[in-house]
């Protein structure tokens, strides 16, 4: 049987580097750091995580996470 913190590593996408370069947080306009292993945008300005799914990075603040909630 298959861990499944294994396969949740497996179906993760990484992201474009060069998206990760001119992606800017919605709210501040601030640059983000790229939290790989939660696969999160991370805007320290704004105190949210960004979800990447797919790949793709969900830059709508409905669907961040607050960092205050951590």
């Amino acid at each position: 049987m298959t861990d499944s913190k294994e396969n949740a590593r497996a179906t993760r996408m990484e992201v474009d580097p060069k998206l990760l370069e001119i992606l800017v947080c919605p709210v501040t306009k601030t640059t983000l750091r790229y939290d790989r292993e939660k696969q999160e945008l991370i805007s320290e300005k704004a105190r949210l995580a960004f979800p990447i799914r797919d790949g793709i990075p969900i830059m709508l603040v409905d669907e961040a996470r607050s960092l205050d909630d951590a």
